[in-house]
């Protein structure tokens, strides 16, 4: 398992950070994150009218968005919790994904262009689940995993001609750059970072995450 974060205590925006070690020590149900500072980032840089959501919330009280890497481990182990929350809080969550691929990760830049070729056919949230369900099977290889991305989109019964155009395209690989770009300017700097209603994160677990939505809600 490699260390996919980089700490840094004297960040001006906090962020939401996981290593192997933080894993290990902590409860299963933990959520990465980094101490809410009680600033918030500019929201028009931190969701985008094209921004993946997984769920919407017709009141618009709650809106957590990830920045993530599909191959990165400790988002991968945050994931059945993220889904966890969503499955509970149905209805009263928008939850935004955003691309953040890590250079020294392999198949990351893949990977966000196949969740976005999926998603011009209106199927992100599938290719999301699969992408991160089956980490252990294509994440951390050396060569491309186009083959086996190829299949995830044959089972989700894409349009294989246009995915593959959509995926060589340059314009989706602008797309997963600009969220990238946003996760920069909005002090993103490892993966996964979590912001909620635009205040990062720290040090929470499941509990602590719960205890806030609630509040927020009761708002």
């Amino acid at each position: 398992m490699t260390r996919n974060i980089r700490l840094t205590l004297a960040a001006v925006v906090a962020l939401i950070l996981v290593t192997v070690g933080v894993l290990a020590l902590n409860r299963p149900d933990a959520i990465p994150s980094v101490e809410t500072t009680g600033g918030t980032v500019e929201p028009t840089v931190l969701v985008r009218e094209d921004s993946h959501r997984l769920t919407s919330a017709p009141d618009g009280k709650i809106t957590l968005v990830e920045f993530l890497d599909f191959e990165c481990e400790a988002c991968g182990a945050v994931y059945p919790t993220v889904k966890e929350i969503l499955a509970n809080y149905e209805g009263q969550i928008t939850f935004v994904v955003r691309y953040f691929p890590i250079s020294s990760h392999p198949n990351a830049e893949l990977a966000a262009r196949t969740a976005e070729a999926a998603a011009n056919q209106d199927r992100f949230a599938e290719m999301y689940q699969l992408l991160f369900e089956n980490q252990d099977v294509w994440g951390h290889q050396e060569e491309p995993q186009t083959e086996v991305f190829l299949d995830y989109a044959r089972t989700l019964g894409l349009d294989i001609d246009r995915f593959q155009r959509d995926l060589n395209d340059p314009a989706t690989a602008a797309r997963v750059a600009k969220d990238r770009t946003d996760g920069e300017a909005v002090g993103v700097q490892g993966t996964p970072t979590f912001f909620l209603n635009g205040e990062p994160l720290s040090d929470l677990h499941k509990d602590d995450l719960v205890t806030m939505i609630d509040t927020a809600l009761a708002g």
